[in-house]
């Protein structure tokens, strides 16, 4: 139930703390009071469509808190948990709702959550009905089954049916994207085989790839390098001057000083490693010398494999095993491609298998509504004629449609008739805004065994109603408040009567601003709002504001006695 609302600067209300009872809940007050103000808070926490306007005037933004305590919350945690929120604590929810100049915020249990996490955590936690609203839900297809499917009790068959559906469905797109990309695919198919033919054809290997540049750049300066290296020749190997001879002359003449004087401080054979260490020079000298040629054929043969070679960098790859890896994922996507025919094969049978199997999870789910349409008929009939439609035809139809849904293979037509002899017609067609509310309420009442909601808002679903009727509009809001919470705004003494707690929306003015309050009336308190609803006047009303609150003890100690 829901244990606690805090609304800060919503419309005309500043400061609303309001802790709500069990059980039937009736919520008062005189026309312009802010009584929707309740409805718009606990519509707001829900995660209802909401926009600036909302906002107390002079304030920059207005904020909706909501506690509820749950029995079970197995199913709230479930869709907490895939969303990484915290789950409830002791069956406890918490909800934040901001709605600022700025922009709009939401959280549940202290974490900032999607709007859409919050509409759908919402739904598990409250219905909320109203005669404008219920007519555009009643045109929605899925609105219609899911009253029918609760009603059916067929969790399981519609658990199985969803897997089954989000299988085919998936099987089915990527069939289709498959399918629709044939074209791209020998599109594909030719740009692929010429990038591989390009890579290939150039023929390049790691070898030739590591010393490609280093040789084109020797082929081009050639001449420079051979004005360099040939003086060094010339100058290394001089016959009579050269450095080696000279090397030469001083090796000897070490040699002749060390056999006349042993004690000679000379290094004659670091004196003779330079000699040999010049004689390497020289060779090394010549050899390079030697392939230094001025070869322009050749020169131009390198600059063009090192064009080839930077184009391909430029489009696969910043070096070889850059562009060999290229390579390989050409081939690789190629032969997948190439294999289009076999993939689209495989696709297409997965695709006939899931149909397969969804076509018999539909079956069950149909027969499930298909047994469960009549006697919900008659159950919703049977609570509408307590509530004024004595001689009314409601019946539910279900027409198969052509393609697989997300919630079944049919839908579901609510068809209704408030006067004998007139052609039954759609719900949200035939009846209007007063009787419309009423529907809904036998619809609600018909589904008061197996609805797991633990919280239900009526807003003034008792308008345009007489006495009577408003009295067994008032009944049957006590009924479901035995399995639940009900919240019913309401201008009826009949209905206010019957609550297991009444509280009264006031307007008050103070320092210039108008804003509503919220309290809980009970005695004298009670009888004096009471005595307003049923239009004022002498001690005889006041009087009958007393029976009929006496009248809903009596009731009570009588159910209590049965129960």
């Amino acid at each position: 139930m829901l244990t606690l609302l805090k609304i800060s600067n919503m419309a005309l209300a500043d400061h609303v703390v309001w802790e709500p009872g069990a059980g039937l809940l009736a919520v008062t007050g005189e026309t312009g009071a802010g009584k929707s103000v309740v409805t718009g808070a606990v519509g707001l926490a829900l995660g209802g469509r909401c926009d600036k306007s909302v906002i107390r005037g002079g304030e920059e933004q207005c904020c909706v808190e909501a506690v509820f305590h749950l029995e079970n919350t197995e199913r709230l945690d479930a869709l907490l948990d895939g969303a990484g929120v915290p789950a409830c604590e002791e069956g406890t929810l918490l909800i934040r709702r901001v709605v600022s100049l700025g922009g709009n915020r939401q959280f549940i249990n202290s974490s900032p959550v999607t709007l859409r996490l919050l509409r759908e955590a919402g739904g598990l936690l409250a219905d909320m009905y109203s005669a404008e609203n219920e007519r555009v839900l009643l045109a929605s297809p899925e609105r219609r089954l899911a009253l029918l499917d609760a009603f059916a009790e067929n969790l399981a068959e519609r658990r199985e049916y969803d897997r089954s559906w989000r299988r085919w469905t998936r099987a089915r797109q990527a069939w289709r994207e498959f399918s629709a990309a044939e074209q791209a695919q020998e599109r594909e198919l030719d740009f692929l085989r010429h990038q591989i033919d390009e890579i290939e054809s150039a023929a390049f290997t790691a070898e030739e790839a590591d010393s490609l540049e280093s040789d084109w750049r020797r082929a081009r300066n050639a001449e420079r390098l051979l004005g360099a290296a040939l003086p060094l020749v010339q100058l290394m190997g001089g016959e009579e001057n050269g450095l080696l001879e000279q090397m030469r002359r001083l090796v000897r003449g070490v040699r002749e000083l060390e056999r006349l004087d042993p004690a000679c401080p000379v290094d004659l054979p670091g004196v003779e490693s330079l000699a040999d260490a010049l004689g390497e020079l020289e060779t090394a000298l010549e050899d390079y010398a030697g392939r230094l040629e001025r070869d322009p054929a050749g020169l131009a043969r390198l600059e063009e494999r090192v064009g080839v070679f930077d184009a391909l960098k430029r489009k696969y790859g910043s070096d070889f095993a850059a562009i060999q890896e290229h390579l390989a994922e050409c081939r690789r996507r190629l032969g997948a491609v190439e294999r289009r025919g076999e993939v689209l094969a495989g696709l297409e049978s997965e695709m006939n298998d899931a149909e397969a199997v969804l076509r018999e999870a539909g079956e069950r789910l149909t027969g499930t509504r298909r047994r469960a349409a009549p006697r919900f008929a008659e159950e919703v009939l049977r609570h509408a004629r307590e509530l004024g439609f004595r001689q009314a035809a409601f019946e539910v139809s279900l027409l198969p449609e052509e393609a697989f849904g997300r919630r079944g293979a049919e839908s579901a037509v609510f068809l209704f008739g408030p006067n004998p002899g007139e052609p039954l017609r759609e719900l949200q067609l035939a009846a209007s805004g007063g009787e419309l509310a009423r529907v809904m309420l036998a619809l609600k009442s018909a589904l008061a065994e197996r609805d797991e909601i633990p919280l239900l808002v009526f807003d003034e679903i008792d308008a345009n109603v007489g006495g009577e009727i408003a009295l067994a509009v008032g009944r049957k809001l006590s009924a479901l408040a035995r399995r639940g919470q009900v919240v019913a705004i309401t201008h009826f003494p009949q209905v206010a009567a019957l609550a297991d707690h009444h509280y009264l929306v006031e307007k008050r003015t103070k320092d210039g601003r108008t804003a509503s309050s919220l309290r809980e009336v009970s005695g004298e308190s009670r009888v004096d709002e009471l005595v307003r609803m049923l239009g004022g006047g002498d001690g005889r009303t006041r009087d009958h504001a007393r029976e009929l609150i006496e009248r809903k003890v009596q009731r009570g100690s009588r159910r209590g006695l049965s129960d």
